[in-house]
């Protein structure tokens, strides 16, 4: 394969884009009641009114919110995490956000697009406080934000209707609806949207010989790409009480992707090409969840079950043509079908009270499978196809997993509690097919947590936890990347990383209801994932994932929220955001010490300037960071941003329940770069071969979006 293809998948598109609270008497040994907020509250019948900061729905309603979304994000000092849903298991997917001081019970549906579902008028208030306090999930988190929904029986509902306008002129739509009932304890939430995100992007390569500087290949680039990712998702819930609950969930997704490239080729010798690459996946998701839970003694136990259902059935095609789009010279073809099955059991107890601690206990059981087949051909001037064998491209992958875990957490004195965590899991992990091998997996990851208050509204909070890394099956399988001219080995042996994890966390209220936080984190990481040579039956070596040593991860990050209305500028809000980091590592072909592979800049910054004055709103938010870069066994691959990404925003609110905004894009028209460092036949010859230079832009795109609530029956002042 030729290294002349340009990597253009979705991926690579992301580097020009730049993530009824319940009522019980606090237990006696719990410190004094943090001081809330200037227009924040403190509400007496939360069961964390002594550990949390407090918003009711009207500090929020300078923003105008539309969703609980809105209001997540405008909650000071607060920063989104939204989980991973790709990873196993159910513990290993949280973000930090409950609803009514529980843990949703989806997983494949994002926190962003969950919050997206409910509707402003439906949130009575929000607490920001320590993960402890709401289950061991979220044990050791320094924020987790609870959202408390109220009781009043109503309708809330939501239309959205956007439209794009992307720098060739296109015009992008798109529609959302969402609808919440409540009757009694009961409720129903209904959500539907079209989900699609045409980007166009364009750019150039520039393929030079790494010693003389010489060009050898110039290429025009155009990209056109379409995710579209429509959904439909409906949840109940009956809620009786604290601790007696039912929850149904579920989530139908059939997303596809799809990205087609023209590339004018300009050759050192004169030759002119017109090449052209496609990549088709359809890739559904279906989801059906829930969650029960009932009152036992002075405790709760509570059942949790959740089925998933992926499939992909991906199509990738590159073909090299002569000028004008023919004759066809040759090219190859990828055709990928997967199912990916994730069933998952959680059985817990907790206790408000057991012997002075706070105490929970649970087992989770998960059972995954990957059945995969990856057929990649090459295809020659007259049309041939000729099969090429990969080292697994043919697979079954499956996992039986379960984990025990207990918590217990107590205050030590009236400012300074503490927990405890300790969680087992053993796992019999199974591949079949082109390759076998069974292991058995076992780890102890116990926690500790402190968390104190001094007074003087000063927060601090100290961690250290061991973790165990979730393998991606996809990792286990080879496929090739047609865009980059490389291929990925499957890899039959690879481990899961482990590590011990250290967060400081210090924090205090600014300026009335303005907060500043300083994180400092430190990683000790042993069995690290990233790149490996591997060989297949003939002695051919890939690049593949696998495990490479021990490595370390320091950074420091402050974040400020801080309102200037002290400095006479009324309704301006500015926040910020800075991180630092530095990541070393062994590489496993020079030995000597580097950064880690993945997104690991060593520093990102983000801030906002936002304005609120009546029925308008207006702001902009600038972000930049370092380049992050993956150390491949067959190149060294770096991307950066040329310059900080900015977007802004306008807003008016005609009236109460109607939002007209104006979006405005990469205002700076900011390009993506990447670069590679290629060498032949891999790394083990350190002698560079050639250097890549890749420059993308989706330049300026404009949005309008005009929001409509409905209802209001649902909203209320109290729980």
């Amino acid at each position: 394969m030729r290294a002349h293809f340009l990597h253009a998948s979705a991926a690579a598109v992301a580097l020009v884009l730049p993530q009824l609270a319940r009522a019980q008497t606090p237990p006696p040994d719990q410190p004094p009641p943090a001081q809330a907020p200037p227009g924040a509250t403190t509400a007496t019948a939360s069961p964390s009114n002594s550990r949390t900061n407090q918003y009711d729905a009207s500090y929020f309603a300078p923003f105008a919110p539309r969703t609980a979304l809105d209001i997540a994000r405008q909650v000071p000092g607060f920063s989104l995490q939204l989980g991973d849903s790709d990873v196993r298991g159910f513990a290993g997917a949280v973000g930090n956000v409950v609803i009514n001081g529980s843990r949703p019970s989806a997983k494949s549906e994002s926190l962003e697009t969950l919050l997206s579902r409910i509707p402003a008028g439906s949130v009575v208030r929000v607490e920001v406080g320590p993960g402890d306090l709401y289950g061991a999930d979220y044990a050791g988190k320094g924020q987790v934000l609870n959202i408390v929904l109220s009781a009043v029986s109503g309708f809330d509902g939501e239309v959205s209707a956007s439209a794009q306008r992307r720098y060739t002129g296109k015009i992008v739509p798109n529609l959302e609806a969402t609808a919440l009932i409540k009757r009694g304890n009961s409720s129903f939430n209904l959500s539907a949207g079209t989900g699609i995100g045409d980007i166009m992007e364009e750019g150039s390569d520039s393929l030079f010989e790494f010693d003389t500087g010489d060009l050898l290949e110039y290429r025009r680039k155009i990209n056109t790409i379409k995710p579209r990712n429509p959904f439909i998702s409906g949840s109940w819930a009956l809620e009786n009480g604290s601790n007696n609950a039912i929850h149904l969930n579920a989530r139908y997704a059939p997303s596809k992707f799809d990205l087609t490239q023209t590339s004018h080729v300009t050759t050192a010798e004169g030759e002119i090409r017109d090449d052209f690459l496609i990549q088709a996946y359809k890739t559904p998701v279906i989801e059906l969840g829930g969650d029960i839970s009932r009152p036992i003694g002075a405790g709760a136990v509570k059942f949790v079950a959740l089925t998933t259902r992926r499939k992909r059935d991906n199509f990738d095609a590159q073909y090299f043509r002569g000028e004008g789009g023919s004759p066809t010279l040759g090219g190859f073809e990828q055709f990928q079908k997967a199912s990916l099955q994730e069933t998952i059991g959680r059985l817990s107890y907790s206790r408000p009270s057991l012997f002075g601690f706070s105490f929970e206990s649970g087992l989770e059981v998960a059972f995954n499978k990957l059945d995969a087949a990856i057929d990649l051909f090459e295809i020659d001037d007259t049309g041939e196809r000729d099969r090429i064998d990969l080292p697994i491209d043919n697979a079954t992958v499956s996992e039986l997993r379960g984990e025990l875990y207990v918590n217990a957490g107590r205050a030590l004195t009236p400012q300074l509690r503490m927990d405890l965590g300790l969680r087992y899991e053993a796992s019999r992990l199974k591949v079949r097919g082109d390759a076998t091998a069974d292991r058995d997996l076992r780890f102890l990851k116990p926690s500790i947590t402190l968390d104190w208050r001094p007074g003087g509204s000063w927060h601090g909070q100290l961690s250290l936890r061991r973790t165990v890394a979730q393998l991606d099956f996809y990792d286990f399988i080879s496929a090739a990347e047609l865009a980059s001219d490389r291929i990925n080995g499957g890899n039959a042996e690879l481990l899961p990383q482990r590590s011990w994890e250290a967060r400081l966390l210090a924090e205090r209220p600014i300026l009335g209801d303005g907060l500043v936080k300083l994180e400092l984190g430190y990683d000790l990481v042993s069995m690290l994932q990233d790149r490996v040579l591997i060989f297949d039956d003939d002695g051919k070596a890939f690049d593949a994932p696998g495990n490479i040593g021990t490595g370390r991860r320091q950074f420091a990050q402050f974040t400020f929220d801080a309102p200037l209305s002290s400095f006479g500028l009324s309704g301006v809000r500015w926040k910020g955001n800075i991180m630092v980091q530095r990541t070393r590592v062994e590489d496993p072909i020079w030995l000597t010490q580097r950064s880690w592979s993945n997104f690991y800049p060593w520093f990102n910054w983000f801030t906002e300037l936002r304005r609120d004055s009546g029925a308008f709103s207006y702001g902009i938010a600038v972000s930049d960071r370092a380049k992050f870069t993956f150390f491949r066994t067959t190149e060294i691959d770096s991307n950066r941003n040329l310059g900080p990404f900015a977007t802004a925003f306008a807003e008016y609110r005609p009236d109460g329940k109607t939002t007209i905004r104006l979006d405005i894009d990469n205002l700076f028209d900011t390009a993506a770069e990447r670069q590679r460092i290629l060498y032949q036949p891999n790394r083990t010859n350190p002698i560079p071969s050639f250097f890549e230079l890749r420059e993308r832009n989706i330049h300026l795109t404009f949005g309008l979006t005009v929001k409509r609530s409905f209802g209001g029956g649902a909203t209320g002042t109290g729980n």
